[in-house]
């Protein structure tokens, strides 16, 4: 008889909402409107509003620039997308 290998877990869905949030605090943080972030970064303006407004995710190229325009690393800004879940990666089995 064959065993068939056991399918991986799919992981969770990324926290979109916590990633945008978080856009939207650095932005207030420093007192900047979406004209200020936008003209910072180098963005359309609607760009921004669409992030933060969770109308458009955005590419890495734009996240890229925002990160660096806000002075947070990326790879912290991008972990907000896996709150409230386990970070892949080996665990303690």
């Amino acid at each position: 008889m064959h065993q068939q290998t056991p399918l991986p877990a799919l992981p969770p869905d990324p926290d979109l909402d916590a990633l945008r949030l978080e856009l939207a605090r650095l932005r207030a943080a420093r007192g900047w409107s979406y004209d200020e972030l936008a003209a910072r970064s180098g963005l359309a303006r609607r760009t921004v509003i669409e992030i933060e407004q969770g109308r458009t995710v955005g590419t890495l190229k734009t996240w890229h620039a925002l990160a660096h325009t806000l002075g947070t690393p990326f790879d912290e800004l991008f972990a907000t997308l896996c709150r409230g879940h386990d970070l892949p990666g080996p665990s303690g089995d």
